[in-house]
């Protein structure tokens, strides 16, 4: 391999950081968003919960389960493959997440340290999405 070869190779790498990035937080978050839905679903089918069984829950809280338990999932095969429609669905989660803690309090407890979380990563993602798209030339 020439030097000129080696070089072009690592300009073209050096090209695409943001982008390799911004997948792999993707992937992360695939991650965490099978570990979430597999955690609804077994709330739902009561593998855990004990005495707060899911059939024990108010209607609100069993449907917001079940609605994470499905669109966790579906934004964590989205996530991995890098689509564009899994980060929307992913976009839609979080901010489900975030609107169901600070305006329903009552479905999961109104906990501030979840929408936190919920609103770090949704920075995160955007700075990243703008620093990859920053990169691609026009």
């Amino acid at each position: 391999m020439s030097v000129g070869a080696m070089s072009s190779e690592r300009i073209e790498s050096d090209e695409n950081v943001w982008t390799r990035r911004l997948v792999l937080f993707l992937r992360v978050m695939a991650i965490v968003s099978i570990m979430k839905g597999l955690y609804h679903w077994a709330q739902v089918t009561g593998f855990i919960g004990g005495e707060e069984a899911f059939e024990n829950q108010s209607m609100a809280w069993q449907t917001a389960t079940v609605y994470f338990a499905v669109i966790e999932l579906v934004a964590a095969v989205g996530l991995w493959l890098a689509t564009p429609w899994g980060a929307v669905v992913w976009l839609t989660t979080v901010v489900s997440m975030a609107v169901i803690e600070l305006m329903f309090p009552g479905i999961y407890g109104g906990s501030l340290t979840v929408v936190a979380l919920e609103a770090v990563m949704l920075g995160a993602y955007l700075a990243l999405a703008w620093m990859a798209a920053r990169e691609r030339p026009p």
